[in-house]
């Protein structure tokens, strides 16, 4: 028997989970923009969840505070939940800026965010247990898959701002065993009102009130990743502030990664029962996704800095909001022209949403913008613009909504924007 043979015909075989997963559709769209950027072409990026590090750099004290830590080789393991002292200095920021009181032992830090998610998912769900999140939102589709889980997924409105209401949940409570929110939303930028997110928790207290003892309790992942920006005007309102009740129930995502244009650093922290935290804690162990132990002594020094917190914290609030409102009201002045688009008003977080409404329309050359993809390509290539359709978060294919990133945009950017998308759509005729 040839067995070299043998071995390059066989088809290789791999999990159902790993066969199974959605590529992800921001970066195919990313791969399109840095190829016509290769080539050559200025393209106006606003896809990416991320900053521009020249344009938002972080705080200089914790630049300053990470090569110190650097310098005195602090880079061996930190600890599993993470430093004693970033845990203290987190635990008192969560209180000064959130009036959130969690002891260091109810805090774990890991690499960011996500990994901090997947705990959750691993630590809550079994196989075949149900998760209920809103599209769109940012990959509560690829953790449920990851996790072997069934999904509900509730399409939100733009006349909700794209929020989720207790309504839209309220059938769905009694199989479920985690609801997913997130506020200030990515890819939104909008956010509960009080009233909202009352109501959904209210929903959550009376549905494990009426659960039988040894079924688990149904559980809200709260992401407020992007809660410190937030928009003049506008508050965020978290569970356990609202409901002190759903304390047992909540575990909340966070951490430095957005608040300080921090993405790169990887510190983010999870918070929320001690039983949880403790089961996070053991899983994540075995995964290794650690924070880097230099970024963790930075942080927790930098935090205890309040007024270099929140001079920082002022400063990119101001700067986040111009280039959102400079969008906004960009694209309502392209509305009142007349054009096919929309924008919602933003109120958090790093995204505007907006709108073309061009399905059908024609260009020059007499093709149909029959697709969201068609209308996305257009955009790409004659306003030499970038976006991100709502159908990559979950959204349907047919929606005409899409997320705007401010975080590599200059603030003379935005006219020149405008003015090309203006050129492009008048190039269009209605079918």
């Amino acid at each position: 028997m040839n067995i070299m043979a043998a071995t390059t015909t066989r088809e290789l075989i791999v999990s159902e989970v790993a066969e199974n997963l959605i590529a992800s559709e921001i970066i195919k769209i990313a791969n399109e923009v840095n190829e016509k950027i290769k080539n050559g072409e200025k393209i106006y990026n606003l896809t990416i969840g991320d900053f521009n590090s020249n344009i938002f750099p972080i705080p200089d004290g914790l630049k300053a505070e990470i090569i110190k830590a650097y310098e005195n080789n602090q880079t061996n393991y930190p600890a599993a939940n993470g430093i004693p002292e970033l845990r203290k200095s987190v635990s008192k920021y969560l209180k000064r800026k959130g009036h959130l009181d969690y002891s260091e032992n109810q805090i774990l830090i890991s690499a960011g965010a996500r990994p901090l998610i997947y705990a959750t998912f691993t630590a809550l769900l079994d196989p075949g247990d149900t998760v209920i999140y809103p599209v769109p939102s940012w990959n509560n589709n690829h953790y449920t898959h990851l996790s072997s889980c069934k999904k509900v997924e509730i399409e939100t409105t733009a006349e909700n701002k794209f929020m989720p209401s207790a309504a839209d949940l309220k059938p769905h409570l009694a199989d479920a065993t985690v609801v997913a929110l997130c506020s200030p939303l990515n890819p939104t930028g909008t956010m509960f009102s009080k009233e909202g997110l009352e109501q959904i928790c209210d929903l959550i207290l009376e549905e494990n009130a009426k659960r039988e003892e040894g079924r688990k309790p149904l559980y809200l992942m709260y992401d407020q990743i992007y809660w410190a920006l937030t928009m003049t005007g506008n508050k965020h309102y978290d569970p356990v502030s609202l409901r002190p009740e759903m304390r047992n129930y909540t575990i909340y995502i966070d951490g430095i990664s957005k608040a300080f244009a921090s993405t790169g650093v990887r510190v983010g922290w999870a918070f929320g029962p001690q039983k949880i935290i403790d089961k996070m804690r053991a899983l994540l162990s075995h995964v290794g996704a650690w924070s880097p132990k230099a970024e963790q002594v930075a942080t927790s020094v930098f935090l205890e800095k309040e007024n270099e917190v929140d001079e920082y914290l002022t400063w990119i609030n101001k700067n986040v909001s111009e280039r959102l409102a400079g969008f906004y009201n960009g694209f309502q002045t392209l509305k009142n022209e007349g054009f096919a688009v929309d924008s919602i008003a933003p109120q958090g977080a790093m995204y505007l949403t907006v709108q073309f409404a061009l399905h059908g329309y024609r260009t020059e050359t007499g093709k149909t913008l029959a697709t969201t993809q068609d209308i996305t390509s257009y955009l790409l290539d004659e306003a030499k613009t970038a976006l991100v359709p709502f159908y990559a978060f979950g959204t349907s294919s047919e929606s005409n909504w899409y997320r705007l990133s401010i975080g590599t945009v200059k603030t003379e950017d935005i006219e020149k924007v405008i003015a090309q998308m203006r050129t492009a759509l008048s190039k269009l005729k209605k079918g």
